[in-house]
């Protein structure tokens, strides 16, 4: 598995605020943090560092290889997955696929904090600091924060949750003490290729309205400012050739996406994204490619605390891509995963694989993508 080691932003791509650095480990990818800088609107405006006029160019020879899977909580179910010890990490044998990627990514639905009061709404999560070392140990490389969940416990838990993302093991992206902090992109050097992951939601709902960031107020990264988060993916290509967006996004139990998913889609591909992909709807949406630009609208529920009602929400897995050092988009790998009856997303093999795979491209039908290059 990759570890981070923390270095300063290269020359014309330095903090514009006060930066915690990444605690040191071996490792042969390298992280920094570029913010985008809030307007006088309170959104966050982009402004292309002097150094970087024109967008990264990479190596196009060179390969790297990204993971993703999907919604995590630690809560009913999978609180004691806390707790489980080497070898079976906390999200069971498929972890060995995440770690055998150059770069992994999922979501984090849950405030981090034990205290507060839960905010108005149906279902509130949360869950101990510990969570984000567990994830890294299970061969996570960077965590997203970016949904309707990471604020669940009003003031108390927000600070609390800014506090775990300041001492993490390992990059929190989509969430922050402002606008700036909560758009920047995480930037790592993986085998010599410069990456950019960025994380905002879509999901229209009390966290969305009431913790969105903004320029003086910490909160999550929304993508509802849809300017401002094309601006900073702007932004992240001039500073890296790999930009890949984690969204929450879509429509709960629905396996096509929505009309403001496809816009959101078409307007970050155009804003230079190699990939675009997400998680929210409890169920698996299709993936494949818009132009050269990947884009899986749904990953479904990966570590998941209890039972659903929507049809398949029990389907998930780890989608691998291969990217050339230029960031274009060459294959995609699929493992596919049920979620067990102690939430655990247990890999398939044989014919129930064969099957979920056939299932899983069939979902591409109602997305106007194209199938990605074997």
């Amino acid at each position: 598995m990759r570890r981070a080691i923390s270095v300063a932003l290269l020359a014309g791509l330095a903090c514009l605020v006060s930066c915690t650095a990444d605690p040191p480990a071996t490792g042969d990818h390298v992280d920094a943090t570029g913010p985008v800088a809030p307007s006088a609107s309170g959104s966050a405006a982009v402004s292309a560092p002097a150094s970087a006029s024109a967008a990264a160019t990479g190596d196009p020879a060179a390969t790297i290889t990204i993971a993703f899977a999907g919604d995590v909580h630690f809560e009913g179910r999978t609180e004691s997955r806390l707790n489980v010890k080497a070898p079976e990490q906390a999200l069971g044998p498929i972890s060995r696929t995440l770690a055998a990627a150059d770069l992994s990514v999922l979501n984090l639905e849950t405030a981090i904090t034990e205290r507060g009061a839960p905010e108005p709404k149906t279902y509130t999560f949360r869950t101990s600091a510990r969570a984000l070392k567990v994830l890294q140990d299970s061969g996570v490389d960077v965590v997203s924060l970016a949904n309707n969940h990471a604020v669940d416990f009003g003031p108390a838990g927000l600070a609390d949750t800014l506090a775990a993302k300041a001492s993490s093991p390992i990059p929190v992206i989509g969430f922050g003490k402002n606008a700036e902090e909560a758009f920047a992109p995480h930037l790592a050097e993986v085998k010599g290729v410069k990456v950019a992951v960025l994380a905002a939601s879509q999901v229209v709902d009390l966290t969305n309205q009431k913790w969105r960031a903004g320029a003086d107020k910490a909160g999550i990264a929304s993508a509802l400012e849809a300017d401002t988060l094309v601006k900073a993916v702007q932004k992240a290509k001039t500073q890296a050739p790999v930009v890949i967006v984690y969204l929450h996004w879509g429509e709960e139990g629905v396996a096509c996406p929505t009309g403001a998913q496809t816009t959101l889609a078409k307007r970050l591909a155009a804003a230079g994204a190699s990939a675009v992909v997400g998680t929210h709807a409890h169920t698996m949406l299709g993936a494949g490619m818009l132009g050269d630009t990947y884009v899986a609208y749904g990953f479904g529920n990966f570590l998941w605390y209890g039972t659903s009602s929507y049809a398949n929400s029990n389907e998930t897995g780890v989608t691998t891509l291969t990217l050339t050092g230029a960031g274009k988009v060459t294959g995609e790998v699929f493992t596919p995963a049920q979620v067990n009856s102690q939430g655990v997303p247990a890999p398939e093999t044989g014919a129930v694989a064969t099957a979920s795979l056939k299932r899983r491209d069939g979902l591409r039908g109602c997305t106007g993508l194209a199938a990605v290059p074997k």
